[in-house]
């Protein structure tokens, strides 16, 4: 095997080119929109703390460990998840852990380019002048809840939704452009001209929102100061609270794309003597600056100023789309400025999304020998069919939202975990650190491989457990209580009646307020639809308390029929890769590329 030559075919052409296409990858809306919101959620400056903890244990370790099983994969003639794991470990089950690489990307994409789309559109509005509503923060919710279809499924099918329909194709085929052109002169040529446009955006809105200084008078605490200090001034009694290191370790994990098959694949296009301890590392610490310096200096001290404490309320899309909008729309030449940040939210997404095809190209390409145009073309059908799913299951953004966490969140968390054992108990830290140190400038440290092989899996395996007991199974809250003399009051005849005089902002005309059959005479209240909502049940003080049923992930695939159908759609598109990644292993066992211990 040559030293110097990848054998698979393609190469990146510069190392400067790798480590911005990696970087582009890993920035995107995350960055700027959510990790804010989760810092602003989670004690401000304190979750720092848990933050480059999670950086410094799994992040940039599971980043190094990509690298190099990537690398190494490619020098033996495989660019795909599937044939690298192969390389990694000699079990015919391997190639089938490396599906999981090619289904996280893939759906990833159907439903991430309807967000890109979102962006354009958004700047394009700031151009004609549509965006501009002035304070009325209930315009913005609605033209965002239009935009997006929320009002119905299949709202943006009808003629109205033209002009989305329009930006998405737009979208979708700007991305295959880029795709169709290959790694070098595609995804490359595009990253090394994108990054520095997005430092600069970014740099021209960051200058703006520092230079605001208080622009009510009236409301002086709301100030440039005032927004800083609400985004990073520490909580630290937040630091006691798991949740605070959870959110820290996931935001971590997916601001890096760790275990989203990208970096894998992108790693294996490198030569044998590139540097990938280097290129790891700068990847990750650019991701860390348009996080850090960027993201969390412009998004919500921006809001603060104008909206006050109620900007940290805002999840990822409030934050993004409707509280945002509001600001500029009253910000001194916001209808700049909101254009330079929504058309640098729109770069950001593309450099991420066009990522997430390259994993599923290569499979094609040395799975079945197809050509560029052959393999993009059948991948163009595919994810096209996810794309118009999503589209028309808009009602609430359910799809989208069940797409994002089975896929997005809970598979991302298993693929890493995967990748973390096969690197440190199979493939084996000694054997990986001499092949991550082949032409490298720099040393990891020892312990990193340590970290690597019992650390990083156990830390994972909580994270993961942690995660779906908080969102896999349904759980209650307790939000209100009345004194005992009311719950005695209650009778089975009006007990309605009763209740909605008791909880008045919980308990509704339209709800069917039914007792259940226990001892404790506990209320089930549900919607319309026969949904459990709340129930009320008397405590040992003899006090009634109201608890707010949320349902699990589990539960809502057994009650709602889009959330059925959407898993129902990645099982089947899960079926469909695996059967590929099949015929595809015993191709590659037929031509010889692979073989696996007795």
């Amino acid at each position: 095997m040559s030293q110097n030559k990848n054998p698979g075919g393609e190469q990146w052409a510069s190392r400067i080119g790798v480590i911005l296409a990696v970087a582009g990858s890993a920035v995107g809306l995350g960055n700027f929109l959510r990790f804010p919101g989760q810092a602003a959620q989670n004690g401000g400056g304190a979750f720092l703390l848990p933050y480059f903890i999670s950086l410094l244990v799994l992040g940039i370790p599971l980043c190094w460990a990509e690298w190099t099983m990537g690398r190494y994969g490619g020098l033996n003639g495989f660019h795909s998840a599937p044939g690298i794991f192969s390389t990694l470990w000699k079990n015919r089950l391997s190639k089938y852990f490396g599906c999981i690489a090619l289904l996280i990307p893939l759906v990833i994409y159907m439903y991430y380019v309807l967000l890109e789309s979102w962006c354009l559109g958004y700047a394009i509005s700031y151009l004609n002048g549509d965006l501009m509503k002035g304070s009325d923060a209930d315009a913005y919710s609605q033209y965002f809840s239009d935009f997006t279809g929320q009002s119905e499924n299949g709202a943006l099918l009808q003629p109205s939704g033209r002009w989305q329909l329009g930006l998405l194709l737009c979208t979708f085929l700007f991305n295959f452009a880029l795709i169709y052109r290959g790694v070098s002169k595609g995804i490359e040529t595009f990253c090394r001209i994108a990054m520095p446009i997005m430092v600069v955006l970014a740099l021209v809105v960051l200058v703006r929102v520092l230079t605001l200084g208080t622009p009510d008078p009236s409301k002086p605490e709301q100030s440039v100061l005032g927004g800083l200090g609400f985004m990073w001034n520490p909580n630290y009694e937040a630091l006691q609270n798991p949740q605070t290191w959870l959110a820290a370790s996931s935001q971590i994990f997916f601001s890096l794309s760790v275990g989203f098959g990208v970096i894998i694949n992108y790693a294996s296009y490198l030569k044998r003597n590139d540097d990938v301890v280097l290129s790891g590392l700068t990847s990750s610490s650019m991701n860390e600056f348009f996080e850090v310096c960027l993201g969390g200096l412009i998004t919500l001290p921006a809001a603060f100023i104008f909206l006050g404490a109620s900007a940290g309320e805002q999840g990822t899309f409030g934050l993004g789309f409707v509280s945002l909008p509001n600001v500029f729309a009253v910000m001194p030449g916001g209808r700049f400025f909101g254009f330079l940040w929504f058309f640098m939210l729109f770069i950001a997404a593309i450099t991420s999304s066009v990522s997430m095809l390259q994993p599923v190209i290569a499979f094609l390409e040395e799975g079945f020998g197809l050509r560029r145009h052959a393999s993009a073309a059948l991948l163009g059908l595919i994810s096209a069919l996810g794309c118009g799913f999503v589209l028309n299951f808009s009602e609430n953004l359910l799809a989208l939202d069940t797409f994002d966490f089975w896929v997005g969140t809970v598979l991302i968390f298993l693929l890493a975990l995967v990748q973390a054992v096969i690197y440190g108990w199979i493939f084996g830290i000694e054997k990986g650190e001499e092949e991550a140190h082949v032409g490298a400038h720099l040393r990891i440290p020892t312990v990193v491989q340590y970290l690597l092989k019992y650390v990083v899996p156990l830390y994972l395996t909580g994270i993961f457990a942690m995660f779906c007991y908080n969102n896999v199974l349904s759980s209650s809250k307790e939000i209100a209580l009345v004194e005992a003399a009311i719950a005695d009051s209650l009778n089975d005849e009006n007990a309605q009646a009763q209740l909605q005089v008791a909880f008045p902002d919980y308990v509704k005309d339209s709800y069917s307020t039914m007792q259940s059959p226990t001892e404790e005479k506990s209320w089930q209240i549900k919607d319309e639809d026969e949904l459990l909502k709340f129930f009320i049940a008397k405590k040992e003080d003899g006090k009634l308390a109201l608890f707010e049923h949320v349902p699990g992930y589990l539960e809502k695939i057994r009650t709602d029929q889009v959330v059925f159908s959407s898993v129902l759609f990645i099982s089947l598109v899960f079926g469909f890769l695996l059967l590929m990644v099949h015929i595809a292993g015993r191709r590659w066992e037929a031509q010889g590329r692979i073989s696996y211990e007795s």
